[in-house]
């Protein structure tokens, strides 16, 4: 028998809190568990912050269990207010419908969904749109106390500018979920963001009182920067998963300019690279006045990051397209600089000329005709070219011969 899966998170640095750990341990090694992680669709993509969980998950499959992935088309309707300071936009069925068809698109890579523990997908909206609220209340709302709820963190951070009645329901809500899993399922393990800790610990005590037997709680850690902030946070913006919001070339530029002291932690939650070798390529600093100091082999480090994260989110190919467009574009070790430009600026001549790269329009021009410009992976020839808005939302590289490569932002 290999190792338990629980020991694996655990050495890769994913686990944060769990309940009842020792019965957790001893189940996971004797059986095989139906365990799931919810998903609320309230983009049509989902972004880095994601990614933790979704390779927690794939560990857990690998080691034999089921994952059951709950599409929240039905607590979407609501809005989670965990880790906000304000109430969510109020998204219709419609929406939401096509959210969940993205999900499942971009999900597909991270987990299989055929053999003996296939992963499967369910749609919380199958349930709970139907609920009667009076029943609902007197079955589920009787079990839970307000006063407990109202220390939940998801919920105090949220009294001083004032929490809606609605969002309030949505502890309840989520509860009911793994409630449901249980019982129609088998599902016995919730995970998800440290987040999400008190809505999964509900759900974990409502099926002990109302079912009389044991329910798991498990959450991950967040992906966070050395410095504590989340990770997945550029000048465009979120770091998408969608290739159409953030392209395979800046996914991989991405994580290529990792800070050296991310580098280990993003290798031991985004790729299945074994402990041993991660921490060969990471071993390359000396401790000066206690700060650590990399030397230039972190490079090669993040290079392989890059490379294998790409791969795992866009594919084989795409990741390496986008390492030979990074190798051709830089030298050994060199970072893509950023340039600003402002709001409203939008021809690519007056850009040229605003980044300083050619003194006058004249010159932009006949720079442009002569085949020296590409914006991402085209060719613009075009005197006359308007870059579309969808590139100046997310930023944009822009390429002036073989030398020159500017990661492009609107501000």
């Amino acid at each position: 028998m290999g190792q338990n899966v629980l020991d694996t998170l655990k050495e890769r640095g994913f686990i944060k809190q769990v309940v009842f750990e020792e019965d957790l341990y001893k189940l996971l090694g004797e059986e095989k568990i139906k365990f799931y992680v919810g998903f609320d669709p309230t983009a049509d993509s989902l972004h880095v912050g994601h990614f933790v969980a979704l390779m927690a998950m794939a560990h857990l499959q690998k080691a034999g269990h089921t994952p059951v992935i709950l599409i929240g088309g039905g607590t979407a309707m609501i809005g989670d207010p965990s880790g906000r300071t304000d109430m969510r936009s109020m998204l219709t069925r419609e929406d939401i419908v096509h959210n969940v068809n993205c999900f499942r698109t971009q999900m597909s890579r991270f987990f299989s969904f055929e053999g003996e523990n296939a992963a499967f997908f369910v749609d919380n909206a199958n349930w709970l749109l139907n609920l009667n609220y009076v029943d609902f209340l007197r079955d589920i709302g009787s079990l839970f106390s307000v006063n407990r709820m109202l220390t939940a963190e998801c919920f105090k951070s949220r009294l001083e500018k004032g929490l809606s009645f609605l969002e309030f329901n949505y502890m309840l809500m989520q509860a009911y979920d793994f409630l449901y899993l249980c019982q129609n399922h088998g599902v016995v393990l919730q995970c998800g963001g440290d987040d999400q800790w008190s809505n999964i610990l509900a759900g974990a005590d409502l099926i002990r009182r109302k079912e009389q037997k044991p329910a798991y709680a498990m959450t991950f850690s967040l992906l966070l920067k050395a410095d504590g902030e989340k990770m997945g946070k550029t000048a465009g913006g979120a770091l998408w998963l969608d290739k159409e919001k953030t392209s395979p070339y800046d996914f991989y530029q991405y994580f290529r300019n990792v800070a050296d002291e991310d580098v280990s932690s993003c290798l031991r939650f985004l790729t299945f690279l074994p402990l041993d070798e991660i921490n060969s390529m990471v071993n390359c600093f000396s401790i000066v006045d206690g700060v650590r100091q990399y030397d230039k082999a972190i490079n090669d480090a993040k290079e392989r990051l890059a490379y294998e994260v790409t791969k795992l989110v866009h594919g084989e190919n795409e990741a390496k397209l986008a390492l030979e467009q990074a190798r051709g574009a830089f030298g050994a070790g060199d970072v893509m600089p950023e340039a600003i430009i402002p709001k409203g600026l939008d021809t690519l001549v007056d850009i040229i000329v605003e980044l300083g790269l050619e003194a006058s329009k004249g010159a932009a021009k006949r720079l442009i005709q002569g085949g020296g410009i590409k914006i991402n992976d085209d060719k613009i020839g075009d005197i006359e070219y308007v870059v579309p808005q969808s590139l100046l939302e997310k930023g944009f590289v822009l390429h002036k011969g073989k030398k020159v490569h500017l990661q492009i932002y609107v501000k």
